[in-house]
Order: C-alpha cells, then structure tokens, then sequence
C-alpha cells in the first residue's frame, strides 16, 4: 500500500483503527480454525460440568430455595457462558495487533503502575481534564511543587468504578511484575470456595490444542484458559510466542521491567508477540452485580453477588478499548468510543457496517415467558438460515417446548416461531440461533469470519459467513453448538426478575396501594400494547386483516381486556414485558441509527441468521433529521429489506436498569450497584422519559462550543468531541516498509508534512476541532449500496473528492490552527459530509414521548407500579 493511498483511507474513514492491508488472504470457505487444523474433533471440547458458580444467579438461597439448584445441563450452559470462549483468543490477540496500539486485553488484566494518568484538582476524567496528557513524572514533579494533582492508576483495587468490569472473587492485587513483566491477579485462599483451585484451567480434564509454542517452551493449557482475576476474560499460552520471541520479549525485559506499560517502540508495535492470548466468554459482557443482592463493595463481589442476565451495565467502552488513559482526547478514536455510554457497546464495530452505533448489552430475564410469547411470530426461513439449530432438534430443549403451539416452536422445514433479539429484531431465526451468532461476534472461527469484510475499517463488500462452512470446517463452533441447548436450559431456569420487593430497602418501604393501582390501569391503556407479553388469545393487530371474534388492537374492547388482565394478582408473573413486536421508527421516534444497522440484511454477515421475514420487510417511510451544524430540518427516506424497526425493551427489573433508551442516553449514569444508586437513577431517568422537557439538550457541548439546542424542537443530545483531537497511526503501525521509514526519520517526515506526521514518525491526521459531531465522521459511507455499477462509480468519485477536498484544507492549515480555523475547514464540508452519511440522525436521546401527555399525578402512578416490575 502506497503512502497516498495510506493517507486516503485514513481520511475517507476517519472513524476506523485499521489500514486495510493488500496482502493476499485465503478465499473465505477454504480455512480451518486452530482446533481442526490441529487434529481436534468438536467431541473432544464436552462441556464441564462443575457447579463452581453455584452462589451465582440466587443460587445461595438453594438451602431454603430449591428452586435455585440448577441441573447438570443447567449447569453446562452457565458454565459456557462464564468460561467458554470457543478459541476466540486468536481474535483478541488479532485485535491487540491491528488497533494502532489502542487495544490490549493483557494490560487491561495488569495492574501496572506505570497504566494511568494524572488527575488534577478539578476531578475531572482523562476525557476532559487538562491535567490528562501529562506524563507520570510531569504530573509527580507538579505533586511534588504543591499542586494538588496524583497519578491515578486503574488497577483490581479500582477496577469496577474505572472499567465497570468485575473482579472474579479468589483474586488480590498483584504486589510486584510476576512473570514476563506482568501485573497480573494472584489467586489467594480466602472467601468461599477459594479454597480448591479454579476446576476449569485443569489440563488433564480439559487439554488445550496443542500445536505451535504450546506444548514446547509454552505451556498445552486447558482449552478453558487460566482465570485472569476479571469475570469472562481467560488467559492461553500463546501458540506464536516461540524460543525466539520469548527471548525478545525477555532482551526488552533486560533493558526495561516495564518495557510492555512504558517503551512505546516496544509495545507500539505491530509484530509485538506476546506471551500470552486473553480469550472472552459472553460473561464479560454480561455479568454484573446481582440487583437484589449487591456486593457491599462493587470491586470485591462475592459469586452471590453476581448474575449471569442483567449485562454489563456498568461498562466503560472507551476505556477498556483504549487502554492508555494519557492523552486520549486528543485521539479521535477514542472520541468515537466515548461516544458509548457507560453499560452500551456498537458490537458491529468490527464487522462494521459504518454507523457508530453504541447500544445496551442486553439483559436476559424471563426467557420461558419470552419463548412462549414467540409463539406469535412466525418467521419463514430461508436459505442459509434453515441451518440453524431449533429447540426440536435436542432433546432437553425439545421437552422444555413441547407444550408450545407448534411443539418445539418450528415448522420443518422453514418455519420458526420465535422470540426477536437485538434492537431491531434482526436475530430472528430461533433462540439458539441468536445464541450461537454471539459466538462469531466474539471471535470464535475468526480465520474465516475475518476473510468476509475488512475488520473495523471497512470499504470492502461484506459476505455472509455461512453455517454450512462453520459446520464443516470449525471444531469451535460445532462444540458451541451443542452447548447452547443448555445455555438456554440456564437461562429459562435463573431468568428471574430482580425484584425490588425482595430487597431490604424494598420491604421497608412498599408502594402505596391507591397509586400502585391506578398506576396498573394508566399502564395497561399506555403501555401494555408494546411491553405486556399477555395479550388478548384472539388478538388482531391493528392495520391487519381481523377476523369475526377477534379483540382489535386500540379498541376499547382491547383496552377493556388489558384493564382487567393487568389489575390480575399474577400479571407480573411469566410476563416477558415486552412483545417483541417489530415497531416502525416513524412510530417510536428514537435515534435512527440502530434500525438503520445493516449487519442482518441480505448478503451481509449475518444473513444467515435473519430471517425471510426480516430481509423483506417493507421501508418506514421518512424521517426528519437535523443539520448537527446549524439545525436545519431535512427528511430521510429510510431504506428497507429489514431496516426501520425497533423491537420494544423488555420492562422486566426497569428499576434497576437505568439510564435508558436503547442507548443508554436518557438519565445520567451514577456507577452505584446499590439499591438506592439504582433507585436515584431509576428516578432521574423515568422523569426524564415521562417529562422530556427534562432531557438533555444541545445548547452546548463543552464550554467553548455553542449547540443546535434552540433550533431543535425537543431533546436534542449531540455527541461531540471533547477536544480537538487527531486520527493517529503510531508509526510501528504503518504497513509494510513504512513502519520503518517513519520509526527512523519522523523529524524530516515532519518537516515535510507537518499535518500528516508527528516529529516521531506517527500519522496524525487534523486537527478535528473540538465540538464536531463524532458521527459526522464516523458514519461515513465508503461503499454505495446500489447494484447498478453507474451508482457505485458516482458514489466512489464523490468519496474521493471529498477526501481530496478535506486533504487540502487540512494541509492548508498552519501547524498551530486554531479550532476556530479547523472548524471552519469541517464547516465548509459538512453538507459533503451529510450526504455521504450513512446515518445523518445525530440526536440520542429523543423519542418514545408515550405517556408524556398525561397529567402528573398519573405520570406518579405508573412510575409506582413500574417499580415493581
């Protein structure tokens, strides 16, 4: 790749980590993952069945409860959910390589205490603070004049508060670098059952894959991983991490203890090995503090503490995604993933679909309601879809539907009764289905999912990665696939609510009767519709075809019906809340970008799990949209084949989910697992949704740039940079001899380009003035979604021109622009940039204004009764 063309992907896709790399790759469908291609069968990774996490999920009431007690399949599904990760290593450690050293899992794992920044006086986060960009001795040298700064350090002590990740129970802090220089959690012997070793990182029970370092100067291990002291991160020798690299990495050691936290030639680095790969299980993103038994200290939790449904809800993006916490702001990278709120994560980002989409890792609660609620949606499928498993196709699962209208709640061939997952309903192909998509999400069968799309750049035509080709050609993937029938098994069993009736806080102080009962008829005629998953058995929907006898949605015979089935004293019980209709934007009226999301539509990743019913589906119809400059209203036709609908959240433990939307961008996030934390979130959130006057607006994203507030009718969140900010490419992340080039002649390369290199050699593409929309850049669109060739070259040449365009102002700059100056370079495009945006919606937090127009002291009461959900 030439340096010009270099220049040309990172401007045209200023939102992405990678250059896209035009070394050639193995056709998709010709690779083996890592266990077959050494000799592993599927047969050999069974499930383990140690009920180690047995405290989890209420399980430490199974004394007095026996309804906790799990079975042996139940227990095979919570363990792949909290230490199954299917061989996904590989990809992490791919991800550790390709993110312009802005990702690692290992140092995330550490507690170096060289990982931190300087923290002034203000409190402020390293996102704002102008203490941020000093170094640990410039902020130690201030300390020491008297000013009142610390060099703060994430580590285990503070890991909750600062990742929102969760500390795994049996672990302390590292004292001292362990081996290979790394900070790493100690296994210690207090607290319940850390007394016996971790069971999973056994590698008699469970070898590892044996092939590379592994077995050699390395390490087998078992194929669960070692644990790392974080609830679903897992550590794997590295099969790369020979005699050679291992010497390597010990010469750096020699010259440099620190030399992986602080010598950026060392660590910055493309071809860095490291000694070990972190793997995922989908714990880590969904585990979190148990709502109706909180740890007393969120960063040391007991597993009674712990549950496996609701998500990761206190989870920081852009700071476990960029891992050093100096100079961030001024990285846009970074801007783009503070973009996620805390508990929100746009898990397309790697198999983009070029819209910055960040949304809440969704809770698992009530999936036998959930399931039984399927019942009402019927969706065909075909093609690569029809090789999905279904529940009729394994015996325990079929026995846990059997009761269900169909038995099994599929039709062979190319019927599926089923639930709708994600936010726009696009996993729709049965529950096991959408289970085993998270899998691929994650990493596992990485050598062949990467082959379909560029990885988190973009700009190439995406393909389907086929079930067919996972079938044949990956050993993970048929393992994960006969585990899921008991991950679902566990989620039908530990599903319940968090009921805030159950905590102490929520005895000492019940609802009051009068509310709590007008608070269930306001409920049933304003929101019953879309979160009540008992409906009328002869329901019709509206604007479809009824016939004689049915109840019409809307009606006052329906609301009659839902008035009398709410006021019932099990209403709450086996009620999904939700029913995972499909509801058009037009009607809902949230942020575009995630109905907008294309990862599920025909021909893209994830067609094979979404059905015919999804790829067909009829466009909404117009939108309008906002000028994030200057406020100007514009309609947007919304496209079809799938895109355009919102699938209704789920209303189950609402008191203890706060903030909301799908974005988490109505209420402010206050980090506290408590009841009463999440009882003032709950509060302050559930204002803001009932009296959107009370919702943020954009009359100002920092102090220094004014917002489209007072142009905009309603809520109107934008998010902005927080800082001026640059595109950055360290220079040991250039392709090819350009790494080099730029390592060893930085100051000339400087000299020459000033606004494209650093005096170091890294390309530095800006300055990106403080308060531009993130989106603006980030939902650039490098690819025309047309068939017809004449559409895709028009597309392309208006691309092109614009990064042309963007490159000679840039270039036109001084070297100390002004934000000012800057911003008049990305004013002067943003009608450009507009209309290649591939989501132009940029306000958060607007929409679902239902039950905005009732009085107050209604408003009062239904919040009472949502309270008890």
């Amino acid at each position: 790749m030439t340096l010009r063309s270099c220049v040309i992907g990172l401007a045209a896709c200023a939102a992405v980590f990678i250059l896209t790399a035009c070394d050639r790759q193995p056709d998709p469908g010709t690779v083996l993952d890592e266990a077959l291609a050494n000799g592993r069968d599927y047969k050999t990774f069974p499930a383990a069945n140690e009920d180690y996490f047995a405290d989890m999920d209420g399980g430490y009431k199974r004394d007095t409860d026996p309804t906790v007690v799990l079975n042996e399949n139940e227990v095979k599904g919570r363990n792949n959910w909290n230490v199954w990760t299917g061989g996904n290593d590989r990809f992490w450690d791919y991800m550790a390589n390709n993110t312009f050293g802005a990702f690692d899992l290992l140092k995330v794992i550490s507690s170096s205490p060289r990982i931190g920044f300087c923290k002034g006086p203000d409190g402020k986060s390293n996102a704002y603070s102008d203490f941020a960009s000093l170094s640990e001795k410039e902020c130690n040298d201030k300390k020491a004049a008297g000013e009142k700064v610390t060099w703060f350090t994430p580590n285990r002590s503070n890991r909750f508060s600062w990742y929102g990740l969760i500390n795994e129970p049996c672990f302390t802090q590292a004292k001292e670098a362990g081996k290979y220089g790394l900070w790493l959690d100690v296994r210690n012997g207090t607290g319940p059952g850390c007394d016996k070793p971790d069971p999973f990182a056994d590698e008699k029970k469970y070898p590892g894959v044996k092939f590379g370092a592994r077995g050699k100067n390395m390490p087998v291990g078992s194929y669960y991983g070692e644990p790392t002291g974080i609830v679903g991160l897992r550590l794997f020798p590295n099969p790369a991490f020979d005699e050679a690299a291992e010497r390597k990495w010990n010469d750096a050691l020699k010259k440099n203890p620190d030399a992986f936290f602080s010598d950026e030639k060392f660590y910055n680095n493309k071809n860095l090995i490291r000694p070990y790969r972190v793997g995922m299980s989908c714990g880590f993103c969904h585990v979190g503090p148990a709502p109706s038994n909180a740890p007393k200290d969120p960063e040391n939790p007991q597993w009674a503490n712990l549950n496996s449904n609701p998500g990761a809800q206190y989870f920081w993006v852009d700071r476990i995604f960029i891992w050093n916490p100096v100079k961030v702001k001024e990285n846009f990278i970074f801007q783009l993933f503070h973009t996620s709120q805390p508990g929100a994560l746009d898990t397309s980002f790697v198999s983009t679909d070029n819209i910055n989409n960040p949304r809440t890792m969704n809770a698992i609660y009530s999936l036998g309601a959930r399931l039984k609620a399927g019942e009402a949606w019927k969706e065909r499928l075909a093609g690569g879809a029809l090789d999905n498993k279904q529940f009729a196709d394994y015996p325990q699962t079929k026995s846990v539907t059997e009761g269900f209208t169909p038995p099994g709640l599929f039709v062979p061939k190319d019927t599926v009764y089923t639930t709708r997952v994600l936010k726009d309903g696009s996993d729709s192909v049965g529950a096991l289905g959408a289970l085993n998509r998270v899998y691929l999400n994650i990493g596992l069968f990485s050598e062949e999912w990467l082959l379909h799309f560029n990885p988190l750049v973009g700009g190439k035509r995406i393909t389907p990665i086929p079930i067919a080709t996972n079938n044949k050609n990956s050993s993970y993937w048929l393992a994960t696939q006969e585990q899921t029938a008991d991950l679902a098994l566990f989620f039908v069993k530990t599903g319940r609510p968090d009921k805030l009736a159950d905590t102490p806080e929520g005895k000492a102080t019940p609802p009051d009767a009068g509310r709590l009962d007008r608070g269930k008829t306001v409920f049933a005629e304003n929101c019953a519709r879309c979160h009540s998953s008992k409906q009328p058995p002869n329901v019709c929907l509206a604007g479809q075809p009824c016939k004689a006898g049915q109840i019409v949605e809307n009606t006052g015979e329906y609301f009659d019906w839902m008035r009398a089935e709410v006021k019932k004293p099990d209403f709450l019980e086996g009620n999904f809340l939700s029913t995972d209709r499909r509801v058009s934007i037009q009607e809902i009226g949230i942020n575009a970008c995630s109905p907008l999301a294309t990862n599920a539509i025909r021909d893209n990743i994830w067609d094979n799990f979404s059905s015919e019913t999804y790829k067909t589906l009829p466009a909404t119809g117009k939108i309008t949209v906002y000028n994030p400059i200057d406020g100007t209203p514009s309609e947007y036709d919304m496209p079809g084949g799938g895109r355009g609908y919102v699938r209704p959240a789920s209303l189950t433990s609402l008191w203890s989910s706060a903030p909301f939307l799908q974005n988490n961008s109505v209420g402010d996030f206050n980090g506290d697992p408590s009841v009463d934390g999440r009882l003032k979130a709950f509060n302050q959130a559930i204002e803001q949704m009932l009296w959107p006057e009370k919702r943020d607006i954009d009359n100002k994203s920092t102090d220094r740039v004014p917002g489209i507030g007072d142009k905009v009718p309603g809520p109107s969140k934008i998010l902005r940079t927080t800082a001026r900010s640059y595109l950055k490419v360290p220079a040991g992340y250039l392709p090819g001899d350009l790494s080099t080039i730029a390592g060893n002649w930085g100051a000339w390369l400087h000299y020459l380009a000033p606004w494209l290199f650093t005096d170091i050699g890294d390309v530095q593409i800006g300055p990106i003035p403080e308060g531009t929309p993130v989106n603006l850049l980030a939902n650039l669109n490098p690819l025309s979604e047309s068939t017809d060739i004449k559409d895709r070259i028009a597309h392309t040449k208006k691309l092109v021109d614009l990064v042309f365009k963007l490159k000679k102002d840039l270039k036109s700059l001084p070297e100390n622009a002004t934000d000012k100056q800057a911003a008049e370079v990305f004013i002067k495009r943003v009608p450009e940039l507009l209309s290649l945006n591939k989501c132009p919606d940029f306000i958060v937090n607007k929409g679902h204004y239902f039950g905005s127009n009732l009085a107050d002291d209604d408003k009062r009461s239904l919040i009472e009764f949502l309270k008890t959900m």
